[in-house]
């Protein structure tokens, strides 16, 4: 967990090797009014330290905001810098859990813009989602408004007078819940802050659980959402609030909830083959800070049982990502670290944060565990029986094939240009997906992909970094127009959060316009992982006029089109095509290879959106281009590698064929943590011919051509079902949502691969815990063609 500390608690770190001058501590009011009230309600007041920080965007780890984006500490407040409706800053570390207590929040308000069509102001209670959890109460549209908006008083759908407007004097509301008898009697005063005139005051009476989640303060509570772009909807005012406090024994204090200032770290561990040994690089990120913030991190190493500065690394301006790379580790040795970051305080004073983990020592002379994840949608956020089965299962490496987020993550839209916004809208998605899952990253070496939806594109077709034609933007076909759509910054900084912890990059010169690329091999547990990026060479489909979703979809499914190819065309693209070439033949320092990256060399998938939805082209698959797809599986036959990846939303495992069916390697599609846009593979059901059905005799299985004419032998495969269910976990299990895990054994030269549904215990061994299908171990010679699995 990530831990604020406070006088005392820096000064044992000091002990121990964290230099520090003071460390800020939380004070709430000493008013003998508020000890009395405090007295009353059972609980001390606590008040939100806006005041005692410095100018930025980056609110705190006691709160999320929504969006993060749109607000900023100024001055000693929380300021919303857009007039959209709903913006809102949550409380994560006070809940309100027992509405059979008492309890008490006050916050300032101030109109900063004054419009007619004004939104309001509002202390927000009994926010939560169906699973009343705190993260993804963040989230819900719902819960009891308390406050003012024009010249009316409001609480819940009840609705009073103010005696007079307050404009945009700074307002002060007060509101207090007592518990009655299966509900709650709520009442608000409003005075204005200055004078603490008495302008307002209202009471209602609601239900008990109405009161019970999360709490907030919200700028245009009366006003639904408005995302980015609709300037026409958008209202005028918007407000700042301050000296917001929270008491009263009904809340429940959660500290270890704090998310920030580090937010999480990522790892890895491999052997450079050179003087340099083995390499450790960790990457921290902490939210964007402001300008007289302090921005480095430190690297602490136990070592006998004696904390070791590694020096500090400076936070990138964009990312918000500091680096560290310790050449030479002890790979033999499990070493706990700590990442330190003092925030510099307006009064002078520090708050020390220290987030600690623990470096795995390189896994030989047993079977290497790894975990395989991809696709998180977040209406299935925050997908804790996956990250729970992750961490439970301790694998020796965990790998996210890409998907992080989506352009939907959070909701309010998404801001396209210029870098700066769009960077932020970006961080503020992506950090939904390390909350989620910081616990299976702490401890274990971890390798993260970006894929289209990270750079928020529907579809990718990168074209080396080229820019995204205008006329595409214009016409609104952004998801079916090769080049990127954001900008080169942006896209750095996507590239830099995801990777900048990998080993460094095979050929670190970048592709168009200065984009940064990543791909290479990291050697860990005696096994060579290859890590490439499906989609940043990949050639766009106007270069045959191809328009997506339309395309050919009149064709008989048996029939294959040769005007949808071209030997020209460009999948992985040259550089990465030596690289596997050249990697396929370097076995220096490794026993076993694996393939990773964001989806599968094959069109496998029949049927989209709904599943009687027949789709002939996924031009968005990597079946196309089906020339360049056979190079990309050539330039690895010879390493008898295992693929491993995702992206797909359904999980699968089949065998790449290129002169002749099942003549290459395997490829194992993870299924997606939550899956969003459905996919089914159903070819028995349109007809599609087919041979040497697996032995087992699961339908949709065997010998089959894609749609571009591309040889796979589809052994097992986990088809969802539609769901409509209510509950997140459940929807996501029905669509069949998990994760991945393999097992590679180094010594016997095998790779055993198992699917995991999404609401399983996966530790208890119940065989109905993973898809039909697997488990199934194959062979290192399995990959090129060698006894085949039947």
């Amino acid at each position: 967990m990530t831990s604020h500390f406070s006088r005392r608690d820096a000064l044992k770190i000091l002990a121990a090797g964290v230099a520090s001058t003071t460390a800020g501590c939380v004070s709430g009011s000493g008013s003998k009014s508020t000890a009395e009230t405090e007295k009353n309600l059972g609980y001390k007041t606590i008040q939100d330290q806006w005041h005692n920080r410095h100018d930025r965007v980056w609110l705190g780890g006691e709160y999320w905001a929504n969006p993060m984006e749109d607000w900023r500490i100024k001055s000693g407040g929380a300021e919303c810098v857009d007039n959209g409706g709903n913006r809102s800053v949550h409380s994560l570390t006070h809940q309100l859990v027992d509405p059979k207590q008492s309890f008490k929040i006050t916050a300032r308000a101030q109109q900063l813009d004054i419009a007619a069509n004004d939104g309001g102001a509002s202390i927000r209670i009994g926010v939560r989602s169906e699973l009343n959890e705190y993260r993804s109460n963040c989230f819900a549209l719902n819960g009891v408004d308390a406050g003012v908006v024009g010249n009316e008083i409001v609480i819940g759908d009840k609705r009073g007078t103010l005696k007079r407007s307050a404009g945009s004097d700074e307002i002060e509301l007060v509101l207090i819940g007592t518990p009655q008898v299966g509900s709650s009697s709520l009442r608000l005063e409003v005075r204005l802050a200055n004078s603490q005139e008495l302008i307002g005051e209202l009471e209602h009476l609601v239900a008990a659980e109405d009161i019970v989640g999360n709490v907030a303060v919200v700028s245009n509570f009366s006003i639904p959402v408005i995302e980015y772009g609709d300037d026409k909807l958008t209202p005028q005012g918007r407000y700042r609030f301050a000296d917001w406090t929270h008491s009263g024994a009904a809340f429940a204090s959660k500290p270890e909830q704090k998310f920030g200032p580090i937010l999480w770290t990522m790892y890895t561990l491999s052997d450079s083959r050179s003087d340099e040994g083995f390499v450790m690089s960790l990457s921290a990120l902490t939210g964007p800070m402001g300008a007289q913030d302090k921005h480095t991190v430190e690297l602490q190493i136990q070592r006998d049982g004696i904390w070791q500065s590694q020096g500090e690394a400076q936070l990138d301006p964009d990312a918000w990502t500091a680096t560290f790379r310790i050449a030479n580790w002890d790979e033999t040795l499990e070493a706990d670290y700590r990442v330190v970051y003092r925030e510099q305080l307006s009064d002078g004073t520090e708050a020390i944060d220290v987030y600690p983990g623990k470096v795995q020592a390189n896994p030989v002379g047993r079977p290497l565990r790894m975990a395989g994840l991809t696709c998180q949608n977040d209406y299935a956020f925050p997908y804790e029986p996956v990250a729970n089965n992750v961490v439970n299962m301790n694998p020796d490496l965990v790998f996210f094939s890409g998907d992080q987020l989506y352009e939907s993550h959070g909701g309010f839209g998404v801001v396209r240009a210029p870098a700066g916004p769009a960077i932020l809208n970006y961080l503020r998605k992506f950090y939904q997906f390390g909350w989620a899952f910081r616990e299976a990253m702490r401890n274990q070496p971890t390798i993260c992909l970006p894929d289209d939806h990270d750079v928020l594109q529907g579809n990718l077709w990168g074209e080396g970094g080229a820019p995204m034609p205008e006329r595409a933007i214009a016409e609104n076909t952004i998801d079916k127009t090769g080049g990127y759509i954001e900008p080169i910054r942006m896209v750095n900084a996507v590239h830099l959060t995801h990777t900048a912890h990998h080993m460094k990059p095979h050929d670190p010169t970048p592709s168009l316009r200065g984009m940064s690329v990543y791909y290479g091999e990291m050697i860990y547990g005696d096994v060579s992982f290859a890590i490439v990026a499906d989609r940043q060479w990949k050639s766009g489909p106007e270069h045959l006029d191809i328009i997506v979703g339309t395309s050919g979809n009149d064709e008989e499914p048996n029939e294959f089109n040769p005007k949808f190819d071209r030997e020209d065309l460009q999948l992985l693209g040259q550089r990465q095509e030596q690289f596997l070439e050249q990697w396929s033949d370097d076995w220096r320092g490794h026993k076993l290879k694996v393939l990773l990256s964001q989806t599968i060399l094959a069109s496998l998938a029949t049927h989209q959106w709904k599943a009687d939805h027949y789709l002939k082209y996924d031009f968005d698959s990597n079946g196309w281009p089906a020339t360049a797809r056979n190079r990309a599986i050539q330039a690895i036959k010879k390493s008898q590698a295992l693929h491993l990846c995702g992206d797909t939303h359904l999980p699968s495992l089949s065998q790449y064929g290129i002169e002749a069916q099942r003549d290459s390697n395997w490829v194992f599609c993870t299924p997606a943590i939550a899956v969003g846009w459905q996919r089914w593979w159903l070819p028995d059901s349109v007809g599609l011919k087919h041979q040497q059905r697996p032995s087992h005799g699961l339908p949709n299985t065997g010998e089959y051509l894609d749609s571009f004419g591309n040889r796979n032998y589809v052994y097992a495969v986990g088809n969802p079902i539609v769901s409509e269910a209510r509950n997140r976990y459940v929807r996501a299990h029905e669509k069949s949502s998990g994760f991945g895990f393999v097992y590679i054994d180094t010594e016997a030269k095998t790779y055993t691969l198992e699917a995991y549904k999404f609401m399983v215990d996966a530790t208890d061994g119940k065989a109905s815990n993973q898809f039909d299908g697997w488990p199934v171990t194959i062979h290192q010679r399995e990959n090129r063609g060698d006894n085949k699995l039947s």
